[in-house]
């Protein structure tokens, strides 16, 4: 039969035999097992692996193997973990922000307040939301990650391919991305590289924080002043390398916090920016730039400023227009 969809699981009670179809073409057999095996441990299938009950094309193979067309893959029968219940949970039709679509990528217009992923307190993410919408797609996975609270450009791959192909030129640094933001106090330079190492850690409450660190990962972005306002910046931020909060961290170092930025911000003013109107972090990813996975053409994707920040933008002090 043909690979299963991702919410779909052999039965606890015989063997089943999948075919590899394009979806799990080139993938690692670990991490197809586990994709499929929804609820099943990764120790168990990795156990799974050394006893030989998992074949393909009716062979025993190691973790590594590198699924292809056509393989079919014995998986014995095993029981799985019941999904959990769907919580009513705000639902956003995220096809309506489709911003370009083809055989290979679709990118949204991602709406600030959605996760990417599902995960604790969140019963759907963007990724499972759409999987819900669109059935039909055989493979959907994102191609890079966008905060909750972030707004704009979020690309996905409908094929393994154009997923590796993405990925690797995200690596080599072949992709483009540039976000707008607000920030507080006057931001002097036209153009400005910053180049401070990053590093993580989690505080003592559990939560992941980023800090400026000499012994950090090297992280590069490149700012432009797009208006100067009373009492704070407009900014062009250009992604030079993808660290985890690595504009947030850079401007919060310099002395130039993003409005609205809970983690790293200035919380006094973020709380006199609420009761005018700004509800979160003012933070948009506008433009994502990269070689399409099937043409090699140059694409470069936009998404306009977010509504809410577009309007919040036009209320301040020296501001004559709204950016589009």
């Amino acid at each position: 039969m043909k690979g299963l969809r991702k919410d779909q699981n052999p039965g606890p009670s015989a063997a089943s035999t999948l075919e590899v179809d394009e979806g799990g073409a080139g993938q690692r057999l670990d991490n197809f097992l586990v994709r499929i095996l929804k609820g099943v441990p990764k120790s168990h299938v990795y156990r799974m692996l050394r006893t030989g009950e998992v074949r393909v094309n009716s062979g025993r193979v190691d973790a590594g193997y590198r699924l292809a067309p056509g393989d079919r893959v014995r998986v014995p029968p095993v029981r799985t973990a019941a999904p959990p219940a769907i919580a009513s949970a705000r639902r956003t039709n995220l096809s309506r922000h489709v911003l370009f679509e083809d055989d290979w990528i679709a990118a949204l217009d991602k709406p600030a307040g959605v996760a990417v992923h599902g995960g604790s307190g969140i019963s759907l993410g963007v990724i499972e939301q759409l999987r819900q919408e669109r059935p039909e797609l055989r493979f959907l996975e994102l191609v890079h990650r966008l905060d909750r609270e972030t707004s704009g450009v979020l690309l996905l791959a409908k094929k393994r391919s154009a997923l590796t192909a993405l990925h690797a030129q995200i690596r080599e640094g072949r992709t483009s991305k540039t976000y707008l933001t607000l920030v507080r106090g006057a931001w002097r330079d036209t153009r400005r590289h910053v180049r401070l190492p990053l590093h993580k850690y989690v505080t003592t409450e559990g939560e992941r924080r980023v800090n400026v660190q000499v012994d950090g990962q090297h992280a590069h972005t490149l700012f432009i002043r797009e208006r100067a306002l009373e009492g704070f910046t407009l900014l062009g931020a250009e992604l030079k390398t993808g660290r985890t909060h690595q504009i947030r961290v850079h401007l919060a170092h310099l002395g130039f916090p993003i409005a609205g930025d809970d983690k790293y911000g200035d919380f006094a003013l973020n709380r006199a920016l609420a009761s005018q109107g700004l509800k979160r972090m003012f933070l948009h990813a506008a433009e994502f730039g990269f070689e399409h996975p099937a043409s090699a053409q140059w694409t470069l994707l936009r998404a306009p400023l977010a509504a809410d920040l577009a309007a919040f933008l036009a209320r301040l002090p020296g501001t004559a227009q709204a950016v589009a």
